[in-house]
């Protein structure tokens, strides 16, 4: 059952010399019901930054083509402005590191890197893919304790999703702007991702005709440089439309039609078990234990897709507790639990130069197999442990650990009571020996972080 250790490790983003692991599982969501301390502390900007340089770029690129004879100076405004969204990013990136390393609520941190994952969007070109973290800030981080139905309303309806999933192009068959404007047509990206991948799952109870039907529904739904979300009854198919067995809409005027249907899909049994599944994949085991899968899907249906309650169910069911450790720390997750356990002061992690960012956390990560904010697919991340052990990804984890802790922290720990400061009870009596040895104290600190104790959750 409950283990402080693995509580910090499976469950938050490791052991830490100055913070002490959770005390039960009680603890655990004691801290995920409280204030978001670290979302203050650490502050990234919402998308509205994203809205307002989209804005001023299309305005600049605008008065080019009125002003030729000004090309050159306003092209180094939009050169500008897209340089800015780029140190942005890298300060999102500093702050989300930051929350991991110093919060006593690691379980939120890890939730928002889940949730985050689930329902991935990406920018394609310009500031705009620069403008993931602020996407996450808007609609996962407030919703990731609350109903999933308002997350995925907030995750539907947000630009970035529209402008990921080609939804900004799409008008219903019948609309009033595909009347006037023949060519326009009917996108079903969004609607098929909503239904496959944030909600029923691929084995899920739907058909062709539901995907396209609601794509039907979901015409209308678009959004402005200017403004953000923006709903256009114009581009929504005329009358109701059938999906999942039951009818929806008739009036375009507004969006009950689509909200409606969004709130009945959180709760439908599919997408239940879809999210149990992968909340127990993500956390405990690539082969999910069925009772602990089954346990969850009970608590989420009976809440009415309560995430509090589905977190305890999973939490509290013995399952989540089996050991060995299987998982596979992705590399975001193996940095921040590096950082977190070497105890590196705030004051030098946040004082970090965008070149150091880079070359410490931006680059490695693509050398371990995980490109910042730049996912494979629409599906995220894969969760399959034998994904990150790679000959290449481990060889960078090897070289990251070997090579970095001494650029963050001049002064390392001694290896013979950091094994212990990062892996408590985990660390093999080989590894202590090994470490304890080494030659320097960089390559004891090395050892220990890159050993397969260090490396699973």
């Amino acid at each position: 059952m409950f283990n402080p250790e693995t509580a910090a490790i499976r469950f938050g983003t490791g052991l830490s010399p100055n913070i002490a692991p959770p005390g039960s599982v009680s603890d655990i969501l004691d801290r995920l019901s409280e204030t978001d301390k670290m979302a203050a502390r650490f502050p990234i900007d919402g998308f509205h930054i994203i809205t307002k340089a989209t804005s001023e770029i299309k305005r600049l690129n605008k008065l080019r083509r009125k002003e030729p004879d000004r090309s050159q100076e306003l092209r180094k405004k939009v050169r500008k402005i897209k340089k800015k969204a780029k140190y942005w990013q890298l300060d999102w990136l500093q702050a989300t590191i930051a929350r991991g390393v110093y919060t006593d609520d690691a379980m939120r941190e890890r939730l928002v890197l889940f949730w985050k994952d689930h329902f991935t969007a990406q920018g394609k070109q310009g500031v705009m893919k620069r403008a993931m973290s602020s996407y996450v800030e808007d609609v996962i981080r407030p919703n990731v304790t609350g109903k999933f139905a308002d997350m995925l309303k907030a995750v539907t309806f947000h630009p970035m999703m529209l402008y990921y999933l080609d939804q900004v192009k799409s008008v219903g068959p019948n609309s009033v702007v595909a009347v006037k404007k023949p060519g326009r047509g009917l996108n079903e990206n969004l609607a098929r991702e909503v239904l496959e991948l944030h909600t029923l799952g691929v084995d899920g109870a739907y058909t062709q005709n539901d995907v396209r039907e609601l794509a039907k529904l979901f015409a209308g739904l678009t959004y402005e440089r200017k403004g953000g979300f923006s709903y256009v009854a114009n581009m929504a198919e005329p009358g109701a439309e059938t999906v999942l067995g039951k009818s929806y809409g008739g009036n375009i005027q507004d969006l009950f039609h689509v909200t409606d249907f969004l709130d009945d899909l959180a709760v439908h049994p599919d997408t239940a078990r879809h999210l149990a599944k992968k909340l127990v994949v993500h956390f405990v085991s690539d082969l999910p234990d069925p009772e602990l899968v089954d346990h969850v899907t009970a608590a989420y249906l009976a809440s009415g897709g309560d995430l509090m309650q589905s977190y305890r169910a999973l939490l509290e069911h013995p399952a989540a507790w089996v050991m060995p450790a299987t998982k596979v720390k992705p590399p975001i997750q193996f940095i921040i639990s590096s950082i977190r356990a070497l105890g590196v002061a705030e004051k030098t992690l946040m004082k970090s130069k965008p070149k150091e960012i880079t070359n410490l956390v931006i680059a490695p990560m693509g050398l371990m197999g995980q490109l910042w904010e730049n996912p494979i697919g629409p599906d995220g991340w894969p969760e399959d442990a034998n994904h990150w052990i790679s000959p290449q990804g481990l060889a960078a984890r090897i070289q990251w650990a070997m090579s970095a802790p001494q650029q963050i922290r001049r002064d390392l720990p001694e290896p013979r009571s950091f094994v212990h400061t990062a892996l408590g009870s985990r660390a093999s009596q080989s590894l202590q020996v090994a470490s304890a040895r080494a030659e320097s104290k960089s390559i004891g600190v090395g050892l220990i972080l890159a050993s397969p104790e260090f490396q699973r959750k």
